[in-house]
């Protein structure tokens, strides 16, 4: 991971300079995931997000952007096509905290209100750190899971997650120097634990109180009593790490210098 964000900064070192401009904005739209709870739509939409980036535009074609971003996920076992998944039973909520430092380039020369194209595609690659809190709703409370190890863990897994988000764009000038943009980015992160569910159910007795039994396996809860969460045997999809995605518009304004070139 080092090599990565010296890679990006050797990058924007080498850039011409020319046409440096600032620009600030905003994010609104849906978020989403892909783990456990959701092995095979990569586009399912499961709650809102929204976030505020400072982007440096070196010159027409790359900027750097800080981007500060929030945003909600979930999944739940019994709204899944598959039967396998609605007798497990699990269900999580968690809202993601990102921040990330990404560079974005654009496929056409493109300054809003200093250049000839008043709109452009472009793509996004970076990394970051995204702090995540899976919790779940029993009997009308919600339990943070992350303390309960409901997988036998030896200790609490981590609150944070490297990210690393990667995706593509299109931004049009509506007019001045603002600029109006459609996005989608997905979110590699280094952890299997955004939805709480990663390996194998756990024996009874390495659990660490009546609630973590509880919550560890509720298949029970829609199987007439009967848990089917025999220890040792697969609770998740054994993939290694889940992912995320944010997609939405943006509206940003950019402060263009007398330095810039067309």
């Amino acid at each position: 991971m080092p090599k990565y964000f010296t890679v990006i900064i050797l990058l924007f070192i080498t850039v011409n300079v020319q046409a440096q401009t600032w620009e600030v904005g905003g994010m609104l739209g849906a978020a989403g995931y892909i783990g456990d709870l959701n092995t095979n739509n990569p586009f399912k939409p499961s709650g809102p997000q929204g976030g505020l980036f400072v982007k440096y535009n070196f010159n027409r074609y790359l900027a750097a952007r800080l981007n500060v971003a929030i945003g909600q996920i979930s999944g739940a076992d019994s709204t899944s096509n598959i039967q396998q998944f609605r007798e497990r039973n699990l269900s999580f909520k968690d809202q993601l905290r990102e921040v990330s430092l990404m560079a974005e380039f654009n496929f056409m020369s493109y300054i809003p209100d200093a250049g000839k194209n008043k709109y452009t595609p472009y793509v996004f690659l970076g990394g970051g750190i995204s702090s995540f809190a899976p919790r779940a709703v029993y009997n009308g409370e919600v339990y943070g899971l992350r303390q309960l190890r409901t997988e036998g863990q030896g200790s609490e897994y981590a609150q944070t997650a490297i990210v690393i988000p990667f995706g593509a764009g299109f931004k049009y000038n509506i007019g001045g120097k603002w600029t109006l943009g459609a996005e989608v980015g997905y979110r590699l992160t280094n952890t299997d634990y955004l939805d709480d569910v990663s390996d194998k159910y756990a024996a009874v007795t390495n659990l660490p109180s009546e609630l973590a039994i509880r919550l560890a396996d509720r298949s029970g809860e829609v199987n007439g009593g009967i848990n089917i969460g025999t220890p040792g045997t697969q609770r998740g999809d054994l993939k290694s790490k889940d992912l995320y995605w944010f997609a939405g518009l943006t509206l940003s304004f950019t402060f263009v210098t007398s330095k810039c070139y067309y």
